[in-house]
């Protein structure tokens, strides 16, 4: 029954609203360019094109022996530097001041030294940023990486959610709005397909004097094109 009215009002939208002309392209609802901010030698390599990830997972890593040796070694400064300040909390009033200011300085120092290495350490895992698939990978073991000079080594991008960046003229600025209807068709690919507009972003490009909408979608290979129209609602 949803199905029907939702089908009922989109078609008295068509019938009663302005046809307006716009063109689209399609891009991946998330992407992203990864690249490692430390230096190094690649480790391992876990993942190559066409894998798909999950959020947090581990894409590659670097040889990281010499910094975990130095975290291990953190830890345990922290440890028994947190010891001594507990220990010597409990007797505050009863020792001199700058004596346990001096604990409380070093308990301070000791639980930053630990944070810095547990970053520097995190820094040598390359991981993916959201659940989506692996569509490009330019590394290899044994390859060295510089955090000075940025090099992308993946790329990954969202699965199946797609969005449709359409493209309209200028003259139409106060009529296009979100919610309204775009009805299109992919280039080479007669099925019509319906979608409701995202956003209408702010600005018009000076180059082609075109204002830019936003549709989601799903299942569109990224890099395809088409045309449709969006009914305004007028």
């Amino acid at each position: 029954m949803k199905k029907i009215i939702l089908g009922v009002m989109l078609l008295l939208q068509t019938l009663y609203a302005q046809k307006i002309y716009a063109t689209f392209d399609v891009y991946a609802k998330e992407s992203a360019n990864l690249a490692f901010t430390a230096s190094g030698r690649i480790k391992k390599v876990y993942a190559s094109i066409g894998d798909e990830v999950k959020k947090n997972q581990i894409l590659a890593q670097l040889d990281n022996n010499d910094i975990k040796a130095l975290l291990d070694q953190a830890r345990v400064v922290y440890k028994y530097a947190k010891k001594e300040f507990q220990r010597q909390s409990k007797v505050k009033n009863l020792i001199d001041a700058s004596r346990f200011d001096k604990i409380a300085k070093a308990y301070e120092s000791a639980k930053a030294a630990l944070a810095y290495q547990e970053a520097m350490y995190e820094k040598t895992f390359l991981k993916a940023p959201f659940d989506g698939v692996v569509f490009f990978k330019d590394i290899e073991t044994g390859d060295a990486v510089s955090g000075m000079m940025l090099k992308t080594v993946y790329k990954v991008q969202s699965k199946n959610a797609r969005k449709l960046l359409l493209y309209f003229d200028q003259k139409y600025a106060k009529d296009v709005k979100a919610g309204d209807l775009f009805e299109y068709k992919v280039d080479g690919d007669d099925s019509v397909y319906k979608a409701k507009i995202l956003k209408v972003y702010p600005q018009v490009d000076p180059k082609n004097r075109k204002i830019t909408a936003e549709v989601l979608t799903d299942g569109l290979k990224v890099g395809l094109f088409g045309t449709g129209y969006i009914y305004t609602g007028k």
